[in-house]
């Protein structure tokens, strides 16, 4: 039906039927799903309050206003669903093996290394490589594919392991985060003379989050001071109880540097493996699978490594892998050697696509190349009105002062980094030691220790927290990821820099406190009146000064009449700026008229009181 909903302004209001919309969507999505025109949506928030145009990215909670006020339900897809129904639309079943249980097969386990910062996870990488070398594999292992296989022999069976070297677990938790779940068993690092550090615990929550097993590499068993057994007492607390004491992890002690203890991990990998997962694949089906890093090569344009995890990917196949497509032009094994096919659990360098994909972005090979172009472009589109929304509520720490002044923050939310734990903890410390009244408020939402990653930038952007980086730099694409996303990054190496500019900031957010300091008095001594400016009231300033624009109270029998201020000011036939105690002037209020004589006329000033 019709009906006015502000003023003259109508617009069809609903029954409570359901509107499904994607995330990002304009006023001109939501007016063609109603049957209404986008101007007269485009009103109605701006009675609520909103100004918003119409071919504007809208944020989700602006949708849901505007929807309970027209009584429409709102809903809001989800990338991952929106993503699912997309597929669904081209007949593509993702994340599901085709055929039955005959045409499954065994693939290798895929196993992320993670752990706290320097306790050995690249140089274990590095061990387990040269070893696996060292067995008979031919050619040198090229590690710019960012992902290896490695082969081991567990009950006089030839077993291979696929390895993902990641920068540790932000790339973990970002692949997580879209929705990837690329990872069969995470291999959680402990140095035996450092024990379990802030950011190993911080590893374990990620890999429990992602429902994975977990096997221990009790590293550096070579160093003076090792204690393995520490390790195992610590990680009990944690929910990881070895073995040896009934528990059901298995923890095993290794040295990069010797070599101790490389076949006995593998081996844990491959027992855990069958022991807990059931890792079959349909290697008849069109490959799918996830894009583990991308980059763009100066001579051989887009690469992006991927890891097929069902189906076979095969040369010349039509790929869509996130916003980018293409036909798969060339395939690189982690030796470096061109190869025809990859099958489940194999990563392989992918050559061929026209744009780079994004760490974490799921592949999947279609029909045709018009298909894969067709679902990339929507993709794209969708990923570019979402940014839009969110981008929207970006603020930075210059910002804060002007937003608090609209009152759409109170409190400042940081996202500290630094070169150690106890650095981190200490400026934690004292930044939480920053006291400047209750009407602000800082909050360190996350903290960790190593570079600054695309996963801190990207939970900043979510949340509007800005991040402070304590002797540490960007690491990867996170710079670019902040400048595109709006993100705040702060630099400091000495941390009193760091407390003196964020309390300057909280302070900042503060509402000013004015007092009034009064300029002077005059009486009125006469009035005169002019046809073009009003009433004029002749005055002699009995203190101070009277100033021209300056705030001004009229008063009659010590009764405040009116708050004004003063429009014009002169001194006999001259204007003036200001007239001082003793002398007499005429002058005019700004929209009164009603002036008597021996009316008193106080003129005063607001200045911003410092806090104490």
């Amino acid at each position: 039906m019709e009906a006015p909903t502000f003023g003259d302004i109508r617009v069809r209001k609903g029954d409570g039927q359901k509107v499904r919309l994607r995330r990002g969507a304009s006023l001109t999505d939501l007016a063609e799903k109603i049957g209404v025109e986008p101007a007269s949506l485009v009103q109605v928030l701006f009675h609520l309050g909103e100004m918003v145009t119409a071919t504007q990215s809208v944020p989700d909670e602006t949708l849901q206003l505007l929807g309970a006020e027209l009584n429409y339900n709102i809903e809001v897809v989800s990338p991952e669903d929106e993503d699912r129904e997309l597929l669904e639309s081209f007949s593509i079943d993702f994340g599901e093996d085709e055929g039955d249980e005959d045409d499954l097969a065994a693939r290798p386990p895929v196993v992320t290394v993670m752990g706290h910062v320097d306790h050995g996870k690249t140089k274990l990488l590095d061990a387990l490589r040269k070893s696996n070398v060292a067995g008979g594999e031919a050619g040198g292992i090229t590690q710019a594919i960012g992902a290896y296989q490695v082969g081991t022999e567990v009950a006089d069976e030839e077993r291979k392991i696929t390895f993902i070297d990641t920068p540790g677990h932000e790339a973990f938790t970002q692949m997580r985060a879209r929705g990837a779940k690329s990872t069969d068993i995470a291999v959680l690092v402990v140095a035996a003379d450092d024990g379990v550090m802030p950011q190993t615990i911080e590893a374990l929550n990620h890999a429990t989050a992602a429902d994975v097993p977990v096997v221990v590499a009790v590293n550096k068993i070579d160093k003076e001071g090792a204690d393995p057994t520490k390790v195992r007492g610590q990680l009990t607390e944690y929910g990881l109880v070895t073995e040896e004491y009934g528990g059901d992890t298995m923890f095993v002690d290794v040295s990069a540097v010797t070599g101790d203890g490389l076949d006995s991990l593998l081996e844990a990998i491959v027992l855990t493996a069958d022991a807990s997962l059931d890792l079959r694949a349909n290697p008849e089906m069109d490959a799918q699978g996830v894009a583990i890093e991308a980059h763009l090569d100066k001579g051989r344009g887009p690469v992006a490594t991927v890891l097929v995890q069902r189906g076979t990917l095969k040369v010349g196949d039509s790929i869509v892998c996130g916003p980018a497509h293409g036909r798969v032009r060339a395939m690189l094994d982690d030796h470096g050697q061109n190869v025809d096919e990859a099958p489940p659990a194999m990563p392989v360098q992918v050559l061929g696509l026209t744009s780079v994909p994004g760490a974490g972005d799921s592949f999947l090979v279609v029909s045709d190349d018009r298909t894969a172009r067709q679902i990339a472009d929507q993709r794209e589109s969708r990923k570019r009105a979402a940014m839009q929304a969110a981008g929207a509520r970006r603020r930075t720490l210059d910002q804060l002062f002007e937003q608090m002044e609209k009152g759409e923050t109170s409190e400042l939310l940081l996202i500290l980094k630094g070169d150690g734990s106890g650095s981190v903890e200490a400026l934690e410390d004292a930044l939480s030691k920053i006291d400047v009244g209750e009407e602000v408020s800082l909050r360190v939402i996350d903290r960790g220790v190593g570079a600054i990653t695309e996963t801190n930038v990207s939970l900043a952007a979510a949340s509007g927290a800005v991040i402070i980086g304590f002797n540490v730099r960007t690491q990867g694409k996170a710079t670019q990821l902040a400048d595109a996303e709006n993100v705040d990054i702060r630099y400091y190496s000495v941390i009193y820099d760091a407390i003196d500019e964020i309390e300057a900031a909280l302070k900042g957010m503060l509402k000013p406190i004015y007092e009034e300091v009064q300029l002077g008095t005059a009486e009125v001594r006469a009035t005169f009146r002019s046809s073009k400016i009003g009433t004029i009231a002749g005055c002699l300033v009995t203190s101070g000064v009277m100033r021209r624009n300056a705030k001004a109270r009229l008063l009659r029998d010590g009764v405040v009449v009116t708050d004004s201020d003063i429009s014009s000011l002169r001194r006999e036939k001259d204007d003036a700026t200001e007239v001082r105690e003793g002398y007499e002037c005429g002058l005019t209020l700004t929209n009164y008229s009603d002036l008597k004589v021996d009316d008193v006329i106080e003129t005063y000033e607001l200045r911003e009181k410092p806090r104490d």
